[in-house]
Order: structure tokens, then C-alpha cells, then sequence
């Protein structure tokens, strides 16, 4: 489990393309916060215009953590960014600051409010031989594999997220249990945000319509803003992106354009069709997270009303 740091922390959640970035300058002004960077591609320096990471302007009106502390070669596991996690809340309020978490990683917001399951550690060798066989086969064929031993953790994730497809097969060849049993204790009441008042933890709620016009729109822009460029000054770096850092969404398929294998246009809508994929995967997690409270943009100001006085 982790400490009890986290409980004064409040919690802006919600799927990407939600306006959580903005909505949180917004909020941090009021409430005297600063804002901690709950999303685990943001992490990554270099990785920008893809990740849709907050502007300038944003990050001279409030100061956001845990944003380009990584260079695009390196890992981060969701025990590494807790960790850095609880550092930043021990410093913000020790400065007298309140925290305000923002970010759409559900793996982190499960372990900000759970605490981190126990499992069994890596194995090396066998994670080795799991890779070569994704590189061979594809990730296609272990999600399916993992279709059969694990279901639930199967459903959970995208046929592509290679790595957390190669944990979850690692964890039950190891252990012969699924990976989703192992995860029962992130069912338990949450430790240690206790949402008091129950309001702690709140995620934006867009009509779907809405949600997905706004990530057709940002995935435009992006091109707009840079995202080829980006990605081809990444394929300059002195080593190649991490399994963690490309599995942002976009990139792969800009590369792939690059290469001359896809038109632009399709980029385009590859892109887009991830991005609305990874938004409804998103909105599974949030509402299976009872002590997550589902909110209009405007509710939240509502809701945070009395801690903003206090």
C-alpha cells in the first residue's frame, strides 16, 4: 500500500480530449495548487505535440510535476511514478500548496487511490522470450492468448499494448493465476484518498458525441501544430523510444507515414480512431471506480466550492 501522503490530494480525471488540461488551470488558480502530472506519457521530453502535453502558457500560470522528467529511451513502471508521486505532494504542501492530480492513466489513478497490488516480480528470461514471440507473431496473437487465461485483464487492453499484455501472460505463467485476481485488493475500499468529502475524486463526463468530436478536432491540430516534425526529431535521438514511451498514441502511425507506408489522410483517421479506442477504455476504468463521481465541467467548481474556501 502506499502512505498516507496522498489523502489532502484532490483528483481531476477523465479520458483523453476531455479538457482536463485546461479545466485545471483553472481550478489550481482558485484553489492555490499546483498540479501534479498523472499521465504516463507525459513523462517524456521531446514527446509534446502527440502527448497534447499543457501549453506554456499553462505551465507559467501554475506549476505542473512530473512532466518531461524522462528522456523518450527510459521506462517508467506505475510503482516508479508513485514513488516520484509522493515526492511531489510531500513538497508542494510543504510549501503551504494544495495538490491537484491531473491525468487520464488509470493505472495510476488505481494506484494513487489502492496502492499497488502484490504480484510476482519480473522474470527476465521469460519476459525476453515473450517479446520475441510479440515481435514474431504480433501482439494480436498474445492478446488472444491472453484472451483465454484472463479475460477480464484481456478486456482491459488494447490487442497493441504489447507490454502490458506480456505482464499479464508473465504474471499467470508464473503464478497460474490471472493477472485480474492478483488486482482483487484494487477492489477494497480506496487507501489512502479516501474520498472525504466524497467528492475528492472527480472525472469529466462528456456526451460521447461531444467527447469524440473534440479528439477528432485535437488530432487535427496536432498535425497542425507539428506532429511530424516531432516525430521525426525522435527518430534522430541516439537511441530508440522505449516500450512504454511508444505506446503513445500516434507516433507509430506518424513513423509509418513517414516511412511512405500510409497517406496522410489516413494517418489522420488512424489516429483519431486510437485516440476515440483508447478514450472508451478509459471510460471503462472510471466507471468501475465507485469513488470516482462522474462531472460536468461546471460541477466541478460546485463541488470544490467548500475546499476552495477553506
Amino acid at each position: 500500500m502506499t502512505p498516507d501522503v496522498f489523502r489532502n490530494a484532490l483528483v481531476l480525471t477523465g479520458p483523453t480530449g476531455s479538457g482536463k488540461s485546461a479545466l485545471a488551470v483553472e481550478l489550481a488558480e482558485r484553489l492555490g495548487a499546483e498540479v501534479v502530472s498523472m499521465d504516463s506519457m507525459a513523462l517524456y521530453r521531446g514527446m509534446d505535440v502527440g502527448t497534447a502535453k499543457p501549453d506554456a502558457d499553462q505551465r507559467r500560470r501554475v506549476p505542473h510535476h512530473l512532466i518531461d522528467v524522462l528522456d523518450p529511451w527510459e521506462s517508467a513502471s506505475v510503482a516508479w511514478w508513485l514513488g516520484r508521486a509522493a515526492e511531489c505532494v510531500r513538497d508542494v504542501e510543504g510549501r503551504g500548496r494544495r495538490v491537484l492530480f491531473v491525468g487520464g492513466t488509470p493505472l495510476y489513478l488505481k494506484a494513487l487511490l489502492h496502492g499497488l497490488f502484490d504480484g510476482p516480480p519480473a522474470d527476465a528470461d521469460l519476459r525476453q522470450r515473450l517479446t520475441e514471440e510479440a515481435v514474431r507473431l504480433g501482439s494480436a496473437a498474445l492478446h488472444a492468448r491472453l484472451v483465454e487465461v484472463d479475460p477480464t485483464s484481456a478486456a482491459r487492453l488494447h490487442p497493441k499494448d504489447t507490454r502490458r499484455i506480456i505482464r499479464a501472460l508473465e504474471v499467470w505463467q508464473l503464478t497460474g493465476r490471472p493477472l485480474s485476481t492478483w488486482q482483487t485488493q484494487w477492489s477494497s475500499p480506496p487507501h489512502p484518498l479516501t474520498p472525504s468529502p466524497p467528492h475528492r475524486v472527480l472525472w469529466l463526463d462528456l456526451a460521447r458525441d461531444e467527447l469524440y468530436a473534440r479528439i477528432d478536432a485535437r488530432v487535427a491540430q496536432m498535425f497542425d501544430a507539428g506532429l511530424l516534425d516531432e516525430a521525426a526529431a525522435l527518430r534522430r535521438l541516439p537511441r530508440p523510444l522505449s516500450r512504454e514511451a511508444a505506446q503513445a498514441v500516434g507516433y507509430q502511425e506518424a513513423f509509418a507515414h513517414l516511412d511512405g507506408r500510409a497517406t496522410l489522410e489516413e494517418t489522420v483517421r488512424l489516429i483519431q480512431a486510437r485516440s476515440r479506442q483508447l478514450a472508451r477504455r478509459q471510460l471503462t476504468w472510471f466507471r468501475q471506480m465507485p469513488e470516482c463521481r462522474p462531472v460536468s465541467r461546471e460541477l466541478t467548481f460546485r463541488l470544490w466550492d467548500s475546499t476552495m474556501g477553506s
